[in-house]
């Protein structure tokens, strides 16, 4: 069955635009023009993607992004019309996995939803042994996250994210390589983006009593703290 992606825009042309070149690349796609008919979509069948449009009338992306959240890992795509900077940090920090800015050429739409498609598949990825460090464990074929065994409700990217850090927990990964991890060679993104990941990281295991998730060191980059209890 092809991967589905709801493309949720009030701009009847973008829809189309989308849906044509998801279509080519072999993708599955349905239209919702407004933030409202996208969560009633979303909650019916949910979908494999999420690609939305920040500036709607009525209710924007960024409080359809807050809903979807509140009971959903979806992973979401955000279209923004404007080059700017808060409202892509403030959907990475609420928990969309990617940005893309208007006007944009509908072939990196399709290769950011491919890759974010690739990182979320389950069934094609080998059987994995768990990951962890105090009390952070990983189950890698589940792309789930525990504290102490608790679930940590984590987006595709920052699990991908996370993971990459358990992988090497001794090393310091700069933001660069970090985003070559997340999104491949080539994609243009600011480090703001990956500061904004890791502060989510940060705050979810914060809130479940992880004080030391993961390191900074000036001038380097991140690296997986010792993950001990606040």
């Amino acid at each position: 069955m092809p991967r589905t992606v709801l493309v949720v825009d009030d701009d009847p042309h973008i829809r189309q635009l989308l849906v044509f070149a998801l279509g080519k690349a072999g993708l599955a796609s349905h239209e919702a023009a407004d933030g409202e008919e996208a969560l009633t979509m979303i909650a019916a069948c949910p979908p494999d993607l999420v690609i939305l449009d920040i500036n709607m009338p009525r209710m924007d992306g960024l409080e359809v992004c807050r809903r979807v959240r509140a009971t959903s890992s979806v992973p979401i795509l955000f279209l923004s019309s404007r080059d700017d900077e808060i409202d892509r940090v403030l959907g990475i920090e609420l928990g969309a996995d990617d940005y893309v800015v208007k006007p944009f050429s509908p072939r990196e739409v399709v290769a950011r939803a491919q890759a974010i498609l690739r990182r979320s598949a389950r069934d094609a990825a080998p059987v994995a042994e768990p990951m962890g460090r105090g009390g952070l464990s990983l189950d890698l074929d589940g792309w789930a996250a525990r504290w102490q065994g608790e679930d940590v409700a984590l987006t595709v990217t920052e699990f991908t994210l996370l993971r990459t850090l358990a992988a090497a927990p001794t090393r310091f990964f700069t933001r660069d390589e970090l985003i070559d991890r997340l999104h491949g060679p080539g994609f243009a993104i600011t480090d703001r983006t990956i500061d904004s990941h890791v502060g989510n990281l940060r705050r979810k295991f914060a809130e479940a009593g992880c004080d030391s998730l993961v390191e900074t060191r000036a001038g380097v980059g991140y690296r997986l703290g010792p993950c001990t209890s606040a």
